[in-house]
């Protein structure tokens, strides 16, 4: 979503980075730019200026100007407002340690993804927090709005309210609220109708809602795509209802990014979720320095380590580590590692959570991986044999003409594949050899794992920064101290 003003930014900051010494009007010069970059990401102009004037008045300070380093200086007080603006530092999650059955009241305009972003906060709710919730539709001028609840409620395995044919919202309150107390129910999702425009009616029906379940969350869902307008609905159920909080929706998408960056400045709320997905496990929770790292083009290394921990089946992990000890790595080893990075979201998304996003991305792209490469592996190692995937070396001519015409590519796409699993195994016993995992580190520099795999790192490849190779960077340090703990 923030690519376009990602890479404005860079092109701003990079100036300022190039020059040794800065003075006031260098620094006035280039929050001009920002400014501009701000606009035209579709930010409200009240919540730009508001951000100029503070990045103006602390960069041109005497303690940044006569700094060593002053445009990193200005890179980070540009980071801290961007984090201040967006709702200040950590997650702000749900209150859910009231009295059960506590109340989440979802708002917001139709077609803005209620529906499913309720379900999503359920599954949400059940995984992360083990607490037993149930779902209730009360939307009932869309049609089949009660059915798509309940069908998103098998899909997550969370209860619905049965539908009753004609009952009213207010009286759908009710029952769902003494269904929840007859089901011992933590929490009670209720979802409430939309309108294309916010209106009196609307209005009228949130707040008798309100009344009869007395919510303990008011969630404005708002869909991010629709950018500028979306600060405007904003503003005008904040007006009228009691909001504890916004998820933004399909945050995924190429919109500018400006009604993210607004949001928080324009109800005063903070941003709890961000819907990054159409699957019901694409719901993140809102990290305002995590999206000013990203931004910024500094990467999200946590968030890529949180991503890994869910992805990565613990079993699957001390198999593979239990082997790597041995030296060995067969093609069943790297087909569970393409399936464990297209469960982290694909190259594209591990790539933007990388310090130097712009570069990495860039590389990706250069080099022609992309998500579809990984596909193409999986279907390739998916149309040999037990023995072939065990034992690579006997995969002879006739061999590998029916394993590219049983995944549908050609013989040269299965030779890239080999080649690429040769050099893997390669740095497999080296890790070996250099006393396990306390010696990857040496692998992500010249001629381990970087150079091994064109596209990550290599030659060719561009680099990827934190995976060695000419053109990367060195290993990010929250991800050597996580193979240092690793190893302990």
């Amino acid at each position: 979503m923030f690519d376009s003003l990602s890479d404005r930014l860079g092109g701003v900051f990079d100036k300022l980075r190039g020059r040794g010494a800065l003075r006031e009007e260098d620094v006035r010069a280039a929050m001009r730019e920002v400014r501009i970059a701000l606009l035209e990401a579709d930010v409200a102009l009240p919540v730009v200026r508001r951000f100029i004037d503070a990045v103006t008045e602390k960069a041109i300070g005497q303690d940044v100007l006569k700094s060593v380093t002053p445009g990193q200086q200005v890179v980070k007080i540009v980071n801290d407002e961007l984090v201040e603006m967006l709702g200040g530092e950590g997650h702000v999650d749900l209150m859910l340690e009231a009295k059960p059955p506590v109340v989440i009241m979802m708002v917001g305009l139709q077609g803005s993804g209620k529906t499913t972003t309720t379900a999503k906060l359920a599954k949400y709710i059940r995984e992360k927090h083990g607490k037993k919730a149930l779902m209730a539709s009360l939307d009932v001028n869309r049609p089949a709005a009660q059915e798509q609840l309940a069908v998103l409620g098998e899909q997550t395995g969370v209860a619905t309210l049965p539908i009753v044919v004609g009952q009213q919202p207010v009286d759908i309150a009710r029952r769902a609220l003494e269904s929840a107390k007859l089901q011992a129910a933590d929490v009670l999702l209720l979802d409430t109708a939309g309108r294309l425009h916010v209106d009196e009616a609307l209005m009228a029906e949130m707040k008798a809602v309100s009344a009869v379940s007395t919510p303990t969350e008011t969630l404005l869902v708002v869909d991010s795509l629709t950018g500028q307008d979306a600060v405007n609905v904003a503003q005008n159920f904040s007006g009228e209802v009691d909001l504890t909080g916004v998820i933004l929706t399909r945050m995924d998408g190429d919109a500018r990014g400006g009604a993210a960056l607004s949001m928080r400045a324009v109800t005063g709320r903070p941003i709890k979720f961000a819907g990054t997905g159409e699957k019901l496990d694409a719901l993140e929770a809102f990290h305002p320095s995590r999206v000013a790292n990203r931004i910024l083009g500094m990467g999200d290394v946590v968030s890529l380590v949180e991503r890994a921990a869910t992805a990565v089946k613990a079993e699957e992990a001390e198999e593979l580590a239990r082997r790597m000890s041995k030296g060995q790595f067969d093609l069943n080893d790297l087909r569970t590692q393409l399936r464990q990075m297209q469960n982290m979201g694909g190259l594209g998304m591990l790539a933007g959570m990388m310090p130097g996003m712009k570069k990495a991305k860039a590389a990706l792209q250069q080099s022609g991986m992309d998500d579809k490469v990984l596909v193409h592996m999986d279907a390739l190692i998916g149309s040999m044999t037990a023995k072939e995937r065990a034992n690579p070396a006997i995969l002879n001519a006739k061999r590998k003409r029916r394993v590219a015409a049983g995944s549908g590519l050609q013989v040269q796409d299965l030779n890239r594949l080999l080649k690429m699993h040769q050099e893997m195994s390669k740095a497999m016993k080296q890790i070996r050899k250099m006393g396990g995992l306390k010696g990857l580190g040496a692998l992500f520099g010249k001629g381990g794992m970087g150079a091994a795999m064109p596209g990550l790192g290599g030659p060719g490849g561009g680099g990827l920064p934190g995976l060695g190779g000419p053109g990367g960077g060195d290993i990010p340090p929250e991800l050597q101290n996580l193979l240092n703990n690793k190893n302990k």
